[in-house]
């Protein structure tokens, strides 16, 4: 290989500079091991399991690869179900759908699941202790002190996401290994957690330098990065790594249902917008019919993670065309770049065209 900036390679212990973003209900154990088999770093996303789930998918990982694998978590604060202000937003949310229940046949009152993606706590850290991943990654900031020098213990080295410069200095002063620069054309949810106006994102091309020049950890580029001349373009800009996740979504070892993989495949360059409507916390997908009539940003929809609840049924039904239509159908601005293969394919395509420095 002859890319010379090896800050990442030695950190994390692999061979290419490519870090396959974790993508909560998009991929699996599966996936990770491709990537990591292929020399890049494959992820396994823990938000929407639970421990005990995180633990056998890692311990899947662990048996089939002796490479270097990374855990994903969220740090958001949870709110309580129970409590009256989170209650009336649902109740209020739920009669702000109520005209898609009517048109989908399903009764008012038709069951919704409280949508679940549980942020990292002792349960969690102690599959962390147990499995001591390499690399242990946080969305959304990270966990408390207390914990993160528990995790810090295993002798993970410790991955968050900025998306902006004033993000990137707050987790490099926490004490991270390398900071993700997320640019607003990444898809998924956004990382923000000090500033949340999603009208002052940076893309990934103005924010990777500026924060390569504002800390002293390796920074990894994300965002709107689907094949080798993005992957060329961050390094040229001082990214020791690239984060991969939307081009991810196509290969034969992602999750997604028949639905997301049909609008990725007909996506464009405008195809995407930020919307915060399918769990309450803004994330970039392939716009729908969902996103335009109740969104794309609506205060309405209640707190993370707790909007998507009830748009389940809606989502399930057949009538309404919802696994189109209702679905969050998460891509970045690339997702027209990315090709039909397979998880290791992908990883060393993505390699292929590394810049000499």
């Amino acid at each position: 290989m002859n890319w010379k900036d090896r800050r990442i390679l030695d950190l994390l212990g692999i061979d290419l500079p490519i870090i396959q973003a974790p993508m909560a209900g998009a991929n699996g154990a599966e996936m990770a091991i491709a990537v990591s088999r292929a020399g890049g770093l494959g992820s396994l996303p823990c938000a929407q399991l639970s421990p005990a789930q995180a633990g056998d998918a890692a311990q899947q990982i662990r048996e089939a690869t002796d490479a270097p694998f990374n855990l994903n978590f969220f740090c958001h604060a949870a709110p309580n179900p129970d409590d009256p202000a989170v209650k009336a937003q649902l109740e209020a949310w739920r009669q702000h759908l109520a005209p898609y229940y009517a048109e989908a046949g399903l009764p008012a009152d038709t069951p919704a699941p409280l949508s679940a993606r549980a942020p990292f706590d002792d349960a969690y850290c102690r599959v962390v202790e147990a499995i001591r991943p390499a690399v242990v990654s946080f969305h959304f900031g990270l966990p408390t002190p207390d914990l993160l020098a528990r995790v810090k213990a295993t002798g993970a080295k410790i991955l968050s996401s900025a998306t902006t410069v004033a993000e990137a200095l707050w987790l490099a002063a926490c004490g991270v290994d390398a900071v993700i620069a997320m640019g607003a054309e990444a898809g998924g949810h956004r990382a923000s957690f000090l500033q949340m106006d999603m009208s002052r994102q940076v893309g990934t091309f103005a924010l990777v330098p500026q924060i390569v020049d504002a800390v002293s950890v390796p920074v990894i580029a994300a965002g709107g990065i689907s094949d080798s001349r993005g992957v060329a373009a961050a390094l040229m800009l001082g990214a020791a790594a690239v984060q991969v996740g939307t081009a991810y979504l196509l290969t034969t070892e992602a999750t997604i249902s028949d639905a997301h993989r049909a609008a990725l495949l007909a996506a464009r360059d405008d195809s995407t917008q930020i919307t915060n409507i399918f769990t309450g916390r803004p994330a970039r997908g392939i716009a729908n019919r969902a996103m335009a009539e109740l969104g794309p940003l609506s205060d309405m929809a209640p707190s993370f993670p707790l909007a998507g609840g009830a748009l389940t049924p809606l989502k399930n039904s057949a009538s309404l065309d919802g696994a189109k239509g209702f679905s969050n159908l998460w891509a970045g601005q690339a997702a027209a770049l990315a090709r039909l293969t397979d998880a290791a394919t992908l990883t060393t395509t993505l390699a292929a065209a590394l810049p000499h420095r």
